[in-house]
């Protein structure tokens, strides 16, 4: 469990005031011999499972929780997460904000080559966020995240500036989450849709490359020479396409997956059982949510919102499916952002069918002679699309049930994971859906909820709210740690009220690790995968 000064330190770091960054890492290179006991040693191959084909490019469209894992370890930003929870340097080694808080300079590191050997620049940044992010023809994955940027400027070879056209303390943050920089050299005429980029042999900077590309089955990746940190201690990672959770623990207790997050958590004593198994578990910055399309005029109606969130039994799926790992959820703003989160809103939402009942009746639904609620004739009747991934076949399950004992039927349309992306998150062609949000350790959730992100971005129900937006504006530009904890306190209780995603709850992380794998930091999986240089195998 992090303590309160770690929570703390990417708060202070992304405040506008002053940004300190920690030193280049000075870890030695791994040595080939043998190693002491207990020390690094080089070799071997570790694998990793993925739900499906990755798109190697983290500004791709189409690139989801299948890529983020291969992106972090092919793509490095300007930051990435801190082992302390702060933004750290990466490819920048330094960065400072303007006193005025509308623009942000980075210092690049020196000596960074692509894995084709070509120099990386500032030219590189550049291109991926003036002719990548910010062109809006492209729908660039993330993008909305950087929805204050402006332009980023070419001060020389190894220095940029980010111009803002508002205040944004949570900037060095956002550069440190799935916000990997583009070769220009490689990507200036199709810095997107570059098959033989996203499907095949990528060129990158991190510490490992891509060596083969095999649809349908993994991605292989070997060491890049050219990069410019310590070599990794690994000779090979191997993402594997495994679908189903249940192949995975499989694979995990035959020794043939050495690490792994556990989506289902119901298998977590069986794991704990295992002797060449660890597991570790701890809060997130995530949340689980149902969207409900406000284009369909049903669900605009706050009180019916409010209704289906006290007729979902969150507990029961937090016991029953989440095995305990979890707590209930009323806002975007997570238990693991200590200096923000509102525990007074816990009890908010308790589960209670009864009011549930009594919120839709107000709202005009009445029971029709079946016992299904009608409104002008029409029995109130959805489909909610579903994506198999970690707990969402069960989730949704249990929530259909709670939602037929008040009168409504949700009929369930069970999908592969792509074809899933693809029509409720692409195309948005979806009446209802439970997903979830991963974000950076900083509260600012301005891209996954703005009203300038409904229907694209991250803001899945097409949301409108220009008091919500106002609250999300001052909150970006809060330029002291109270400032920012009134207005997200604020957020919070504005969320609560006015249910823009249903919240569902949140959930923590349980890792599942090789007794044979070293060096992982304490980190949530997702993070760890940015120091998987450091990581090795015990002989």
């Amino acid at each position: 469990m992090a303590t309160i000064a770690r929570l703390l330190a990417p708060i202070l770091a992304s405040l506008l005031v002053a940004t300190a960054c920690a030193a280049p890492s000075t870890a030695p290179s791994p040595s080939g011999s043998a190693a002491a006991s207990g020390a690094p040693v080089t070799g071997g191959t570790l694998t990793i499972p993925i739900v499906a084909d990755p798109t190697l490019n983290p500004w791709s469209p189409n690139a989801f929780v299948e890529s983020v894992f291969p992106n972090r370890v092919l793509f490095d930003g300007l930051t990435k997460p801190g082992k302390d929870l702060a933004p750290a340097p990466d490819l920048a080694e330094s960065w400072s904000a303007s006193a005025d808080g509308l623009s942000w300079t980075f210092k690049l590191r020196a000596g960074v080559k692509w894995s084709d050997g070509q120099a990386f620049s500032a030219d590189d940044v550049a291109f991926t966020f003036n002719d990548v992010v910010l062109n809006k023809a492209l729908g660039a994955n993330g993008a909305g995240n950087f929805s204050a940027l402006t332009s980023v400027t070419v001060i020389d070879p190894s220095t940029v500036r980010f111009d803002l056209a508002r205040p944004f303390a949570a900037l060095p943050a956002y550069l440190a989450y799935n916000a990997g920089i583009l070769p220009k050299h490689v990507l200036s005429a199709d810095p997107l849709k570059n098959t033989s980029f996203n499907k095949g042999v990528p060129v990158s900077t991190g510490p490992f490359k891509v060596e083969k590309y095999t649809a349908g089955q993994s991605v292989s990746m070997v060491r890049n020479e050219s990069y410019f940190g310590p070599k990794p201690y690994l000779d090979r990672v191997v993402f594997s396409v495994v679908p189903d959770p249940n192949t995975q623990i499989a694979q995990a207790l035959s020794g043939d997956i050495g690490i792994m997050l556990l989506d289902n958590k119901a298998s977590v004593d069986r794991v704990k059982s295992a002797s060449n198994l660890r597991v570790a578990s701890r809060p997130l910055v995530q949340y689980y949510w149902l969207a409900l399309n406000q284009t369909d005029p049903r669900f605009t109606d706050v009180r019916v919102r409010q209704a289906f969130v006290y007729a979902i039994d969150r507990k029961a799926i937090i016991d029953s499916v989440e095995n305990g790992y979890g707590s209930i959820a009323n806002s975007a703003i997570s238990p693991a952002l200590k200096a923000y989160y509102d525990p007074s809103l816990e009890s908010r939402y308790p589960y209670d069918p009864d009011k549930a009942k009594q919120l839709l009746a107000q709202a005009g639904w009445t029971p029709g002679s079946d016992g299904v609620l009608q409104k002008d004739g029409q029995p109130f009747r959805f489909t909610m699309d579903v994506g198999q991934k970690g707990p969402l076949e069960p989730v949704n399950a249990l929530i259909q049930q709670n939602f037929k004992k008040i009168g409504v039927i949700a009929d369930l349309n069970t999908m592969e994971w792509n074809a899933y992306i693809q029509k409720v998150v692409v195309r948005r062609d979806y009446t209802a859906t439970v997903n979830w949000w991963v974000y950076p350790s900083d509260p600012d959730v301005f891209p996954y909820y703005a009203s300038s992100a409904a229907g694209k971005g991250y803001n899945i129900p097409g949301y409108k709210d220009a008091k919500l937006d106002d609250i999300l504006l001052r909150g970006q530009s809060a330029t002291n740690l109270e400032q920012r904890k009134t207005v997200y306190k604020e957020l919070q209780a504005y969320m609560a009220d006015n249910e823009p995603y249903l919240f569902l709850w949140y959930p923590q992380e349980v890792d599942v690790i090789s007794s044979s794998l070293q060096g992982v930091p304490d980190l949530g999986l997702r993070d760890a995968m940015h120091y998987i240089g450091e990581w090795w195998l015990k002989k």
